[in-house]
Parts: C-alpha cells; structure tokens; sequence
C-alpha cells in the first residue's frame, strides 16, 4: 500500500482489529483524521501511520524502520475548537439529506453510520452515535419506537422527533404470481422470502409479525438469506431470486415489483438530551421545521410528512 493510499472505515478497522464503531469514535474525537467522499469516509494512509505513531508504545524511535523517523517526531495536529461533530446513524435517504442541511446551515460536521434501527439505539446506548434513526414495531403494544429506546435508554433521557411516516409491506414479484395477501403467506411451503439483516426494522417488523401470528421462523423459507438494505431486498424479489420480502414502499417504485401495503410506520430521531450537545438538538429541531428541507422531503415518493418535526416523547 503506497502512501497516498486511503481506507475506507471498514478497512481501517480491519487493518486497527477493532470495531467501524470505534473508528468512528476516533474520527468523531478527532484522534483520526478523515474526509468525505460522497456517502463514504475515507482515512489517507499517511494519517492512520501518524495515528499508529502517536499511540505506540514499549519502543524507542531508533528501533522503528527507515521512513518512521518523520512520523514519529511530527506532533499530533491541534484539535479544531468550537466544530463539533455528530455521528447520524441509519440508512435512509431521508438522513443523507438532513446530513447534507445540518453541514451547510449549522456549524456543526456531520458523520454517517448506515446501520439499522435496533443497531443504532445500541450504538446510542454504547455511546458510539449522537442521533439514532428507529422504525421498530412492537407487536404487544401495536406502537413504533418508544418501547424499545425506553427499554434499551434506560436512565438516560432522550428525545424522539418523528422524521418521516413510511408505509411498510410486502414486495412481490409482478403480478403477485405466489398470491401474497398477508404474513401468513409467507410461511407457505411454496413461497421462499429474503430477510433483512439482524438489527434492521424491517427485520424486528417481519419476526414481530411472525410472532403473533404463531410463525415459526424455520417454518419461513428463505429467513436465512439476509440482504442489508430496502433497495436489495426489493431488487431481489424482482430478480427471481425470492417470492417475497418486507420493505418499504419507496424502493418498490425503483425496481420492478409489486407492493403490498401492510402498515404504516413511523421513522423517528432519538437524541439523547446533554449538556454538550444542545446546538445539535436545537440544529435538528430546525432542520425539521426548514421549509427547505420539507420541500426535499416532499420530492420523495412514499413519505408522509404529516408528522415531521412532532416532539413524539421526552424524557
């Protein structure tokens, strides 16, 4: 790898043997520099050795290889003052927008972790994101959300601003050839689905589903093969490689599938309330407000935004 080689986070992590959580920590603490390229951060390969450099320890300058020398002596660069970071987790479309408004109109940087809802709140929990994205069903009270961040934020309080309402459902193959009308369908010998990633909503809404409905999950063909996103999900139902799998609306419309609506979901913003972190939540609020932002919300297909920027909960 040459030096003026970057890394993408995942392969910092793979070269650090630790978490992307954590190297996003590092970047958010500004212990490791990193730039944006489009959705993705990268890392140059010249600041994760002076990273290395500042950190190692049991080891004298001199007993270091050639070329070490300059790395080792450089002084650790000035953290930025008064730019704050915050670290936006969740997949949406909806969130690499309000990242892009939060960047021009605030002062603070923001990162983007995609990761799924029940991820994110543990993420939140672990310290590791500023603001949490959820769409989590909770089948014994028919609500979105609250139970779980008042079940995983326990002691800490928070609040929840919903962002979108989204419909959720059923993708099917053109047609609907398999005649899927609602989640008991999906556990027919016949049909074989793709399932989403452990973490993801769409993931707690099929298993919630399943469980109330007395489904077991070996009994679904096809729970197994996982996909990390709406958009692949959907993609592979088009293709044939599946008869079914649970998504949003939105990416139905990009890829050639029929949609069966089954409930409508709220897409909400925990953030946790901190001392240090009041401009972020101040940002947020106003981000939600912005006519400029709703306007590009409402460019979007499948997004109700009859309750965007309502205070749902505080703790």
């Amino acid at each position: 790898m040459t030096s003026n080689s970057s890394y993408t986070i995942e392969e910092v992590a793979q070269l650090l043997k630790i978490s992307k959580l954590t190297v996003y920590d590092l970047i958010k603490k500004e212990e490791l520099s990193a730039y944006r390229v489009g959705r993705q951060m990268r890392v140059d390969h010249a600041d994760l050795e002076r990273y290395k450099a500042r950190n190692r320890t049991g080891s004298a300058a001199g007993d270091q290889p050639a070329g070490r020398e300059l790395l080792l002596r450089e002084p650790a660069k000035p953290a930025k003052q008064n730019k704050q970071q915050a670290i936006i987790s969740g997949q949406d479309i909806v969130l690499d927008m309000l990242s892009k408004y939060i960047e021009t109109h605030t002062s603070i940087t923001p990162l983007r972790q995609y990761t799924g809802s029940l991820n994110n709140l543990w993420s939140m929990y672990n310290g590791e994101c500023d603001i949490a994205s959820v769409h989590l069903y909770d089948g014994d009270t028919g609500e979105y959300n609250l139970p779980y961040v008042k079940r995983i934020l326990v002691c800490q309080p928070f609040i929840m601003l919903n962002l979108v309402c989204r419909t959720a459902g059923i993708y099917v193959q053109r047609g609907n050839p398999k005649k899927i009308q609602t989640w008991r369908d999906l556990a027919n010998p016949h049909t074989t689905i793709v399932n989403r990633e452990k973490g993801a909503g769409a993931r707690v809404l099929l298993d919630e589903q399943l469980r109330i409905n007395g489904i077991a999950r070996e009994d679904v063909n096809g729970y197994e093969h996982e996909l990390t996103s709406h958009f692949s999900v959907a993609s592979a139902v088009a293709s044939g490689q599946a008869d079914a799998g649970v998504g949003i609306e939105n990416a139905a419309k990009m890829v050639n599938v029929d949609f069966i609506p089954m409930i409508k979901e709220q897409y909400d913003l925990v953030i946790l309330k901190r001392k240090d972190n009041l401009e972020l939540r101040n940002a947020i609020q106003k981000a939600l407000q912005s006519s400029d932002y709703l306007e590009q919300l409402a460019q979007l297909n499948g997004y109700d935004l009859s309750l965007t920027g309502t205070l749902i909960y505080e703790s």
